[in-house]
């Protein structure tokens, strides 16, 4: 590396997947200093929190082993970027002064204010905090005790199989279909090893009511629930909003192609927070990685002068554990469209471990080497992005 007489000075605010690797890659440059900024002082694997509820695994990985040489990490939480003054302030009263920031602020657990009792009684698993008070109350229960997940998707798929694996009574309530993103092959190969596990799966059906102990469905049936898992929607922080910049209804940083903010071109975005042109990349871990890579390279292009380059990034597919023995690997078309083709048993868990190993892999070489990430390209985007 170059040394150079004039740091630039590089907030990351977020320390997730896209955060962390983005931190690394910034050091591809010897004159970015890098503070990485983030709410908690460990890294959180969180496509193993429901193992960490159910107890099957740990989701927490200390930074000293993630992040690169040079990397400084703040653990506070960011409440406002002051693009005026180029500051990142904290909750703490402090302010870091920045060249230039990037937004990886990731995203949240979403428990729907309409749903009467679902913020009281029901546990979100998408952050550490809320996944360890659920892992808490499943050590007090008895393992007979009812729990029903609401969510179809992806993470109330793997936190319904991993607790029904250890023989829980579990319900998967889901609005719609069971893994909607999935292709057909796919989608009864999981609803199979669920109904061979006991899980009763509940597609279609609403929840209107969650109660201390019961959930209310649409339909007026009561279902008793000892205990109630909420894992459908997801939100993002609300930092850009706070810091008047503009964002998608969800809250997700509006930028252009190359991850820059519409309204300023010093905050690039990247991860779960960040809305190219509008439209958004599914939330995930595949596509975080990729999305640091390229906040991080964006900056360094801005640094150097040179125009950054847009984001490419095809899919393949996507992954669900069935507990700790089984899984389904689902093919996808570049534009991350599910074909009717699937790998199951054994193999899909295979498959899926190595994914979940791979976002953590990902980011320690990064650290080793900046610049290493690749990914596959050739994804569709807006013909009428701007660059």
């Amino acid at each position: 590396m170059t040394e150079h007489s004039t740091l630039n000075k590089v907030v990351v605010i977020g320390g997730g997947y896209a955060g962390a690797l983005a931190a690394n890659s910034l050091r591809l440059r010897g004159d970015v200093d890098v503070t990485l900024v983030n709410p908690r002082p460990r890294f959180v694997d969180r496509v193993r929190l429901h193992q960490f509820v159910a107890g099957t695994g740990e989701a927490a990985v200390d930074f000293g082993t993630l992040l690169g040489e040079g990397v400084r990490l703040v653990v506070e939480t960011a409440t406002r970027i002051d693009t005026a003054a180029r500051t990142v302030e904290l909750a703490s009263g402090r302010a870091l002064d920045y060249d230039y920031v990037i937004y990886a602020v990731g995203s949240t657990g979403a428990t729907p204010s309409s749903v009467p009792g679902a913020a009281e009684f029901a546990f979100p698993v998408a952050e550490f905090e809320s996944a360890s008070r659920l892992r808490a109350r499943l050590d007090e229960s008895p393992r007979d005790a009812s729990v029903i997940v609401v969510g179809g998707g992806l993470t109330g798929i793997e936190t319904a199989a991993e607790l029904a694996e250890q023989g829980r009574a579990v319900t998967l309530v889901c609005g719609g279909t069971v893994a909607p993103s999935f292709g057909p092959s796919g989608r009864r190969s999981i609803v199979r090893w669920l109904s061979r596990h006991g899980v009763a799966v509940l597609e279609g059906v609403a929840v209107a009511e969650v109660r201390q102990d019961a959930v209310v469905l649409a339909d007026g049936v009561v279902r008793p629930s000892a205990l109630t898992i909420w894992t459908a929607g997801f939100g993002v922080p609300e930092l850009a909003r706070a810091s008047g910049l503009r964002t998608d209804a969800l809250g997700r940083l509006l930028t252009d192609e190359t991850l820059t903010s519409v309204d300023d071109d010093r905050v690039v975005a990247a991860g779960d927070a960040a809305a190219p042109s509008g439209q958004p990349l599914r939330m995930s871990c595949y596509a975080a990685g990729p999305l640091g890579a390229q906040a991080a390279r964006t900056v360094l292009s801005r640094i150097a002068g040179t125009e950054p380059a847009v984001i490419d990034l095809a899919f393949t597919g996507a992954c669900v554990s069935l507990g700790r023995r089984s899984g389904v690997r689902q093919l996808a078309r570049k534009d991350d469209t599910a074909v009717n083709v699937h790998l199951g048993g054994r193999a899909g868990a295979a498959i899926k471990e190595l994914t979940c190993k791979l976002g953590v892999v990902k980011i320690r070489r990064e650290a080793r080497k900046p610049g290493s990430l690749i990914w596959p390209k050739g994804g569709p985007r807006p013909a009428t992005a701007s660059s």
